[in-house]
């Protein structure tokens, strides 16, 4: 007998899943808007699987790569969290390349040598200027991008039997990246930012370095996010998707109470564009001040790196750090360690005293 699953995702959307399971065949799935839909489906699947009339790969020949990611980008897309701004473009970079191509014959090799295309050849992104080699991480989000896609044929549609990207090694990620600011180059920045035309500049890469904030965080946030009588910022817009709250130093909230004074009263944005409407992109303005500071290989995102590494060379834990830049695992914040030498060795000291009733020095 079939049984039926009612799904609710939390926008409220109501799906049903029909699941039929027959000794000596294989299970099959599929997911419909309405009850009746999933009923009906599995009615007719199961009396063609019982009088061997159903291969379910005859929808893998009929359905091409493209078609899915459009039905995937029209129906599961818009139910992801902030991610779903990478992924979009990901899959349509996919379609690109493989979208003519039947389901069926969309295999592991062919999916391979355009992971190899991704690992070699330069690729302009939106922002850049000129194309830059993707990193091992990135290649590794586009081949996740196309498994939830590849998953959401087996699950929900019925049109695939397996997710051929499971059987496709992915590439060994880097080290986490360590570049953050010397005495001498912070003092180039800041100054650079403070005689730039752009009055948002030197605020934005301060709240960088006092908070640990990624570039969209703070350039995202709106004047009903900050809490000047308790000192906290709330990101809405994160990374994983969760909000997350940051208290503010007095050097922060001296800034943003600055800028409070000029702000627009016909925009929510602390930072906003000259229309009001959204925020601003001080990209090219942060571009020209890392030049003038002569800074070798920064990047804007390194601003959370320096924020990191000031922490962990002050003595701040790997949980505090993560707590504070908002990351579920230490594995991201592990990079740091070593600038946390002092510090460890101090514990490690008072352990030994502790322990064995003798000092060390």
């Amino acid at each position: 007998m079939p049984s039926f699953e009612t799904r609710i995702d939390k926008n409220g959307k109501v799906s049903h899943r029909a699941k039929i399971r027959l000794t000596g065949f294989p299970a099959q799935s599929a997911t419909f808007e309405r009850k009746t839909d999933a009923k009906l489906w599995a009615q007719k699947t199961e009396a063609a699987i019982r009088e061997g009339r159903y291969f379910k790969s005859s929808e893998s020949s009929k359905r091409t790569l493209g078609q899915l990611i459009d039905k995937y980008i029209q129906v599961k897309l818009p139910l992801r969290g902030r991610d779903k701004e990478t992924v979009g473009p990901q899959l349509r970079w996919w379609k690109s390349q493989l979208g003519v191509y039947l389901l069926k014959d969309v295999t592991p090799p062919l999916i391979v040598e355009q992971k190899d295309r991704l690992l070699q050849e330069p690729m302009l992104k939106k922002g850049q200027k000129t194309p830059r080699q993707l990193s091992n991480a990135t290649v590794i989000r586009y081949l996740a991008s196309l498994s939830v896609c590849f998953s959401y044929a087996v699950e929900d549609l019925g049109w695939l039997d397996s997710n051929p990207i499971k059987e496709i090694k992915k590439p060994q990620p880097e080290r986490g990246r360590v570049r953050f600011l010397s005495d001498v180059e912070q003092e180039r920045l800041l100054i650079a930012c403070q005689s730039s035309k752009c009055p948002y500049l030197y605020t934005v890469v301060m709240l960088a370095l006092l908070t640990g904030a990624r570039y969209g965080e703070i350039m995202g946030l709106r004047w009903q996010d900050i809490d000047f009588e308790r000192k906290t910022l709330l990101f809405e817009k994160t990374k994983n998707g969760e909000r997350r709250s940051v208290a503010i130093v007095p050097l922060a909230s001296q800034l943003l109470e600055a800028l409070s004074k000029a702000r627009r009263i016909d925009s929510p944005y602390v930072f906003a564009r000259d229309d009001g409407k959204q925020p601003k992109d001080i990209r090219k303005q942060w571009e020209k001040a890392v030049k003038e500071a002569n800074l070798a290989d920064f990047r804007i995102h390194d601003l959370r790196h320096t924020a990191a590494s000031y922490l962990a060379m002050t003595g701040a834990s790997m949980l505090e750090i993560a707590d504070i830049l908002g990351h579920k695992t230490l594995s991201m914040v592990k990079r740091y360690s070593h600038l946390n030498d002092s510090h460890t060795a101090g514990v490690l000291k008072k352990m030994a005293e502790h322990r064995f009733g003798k000092s060390f020095e």
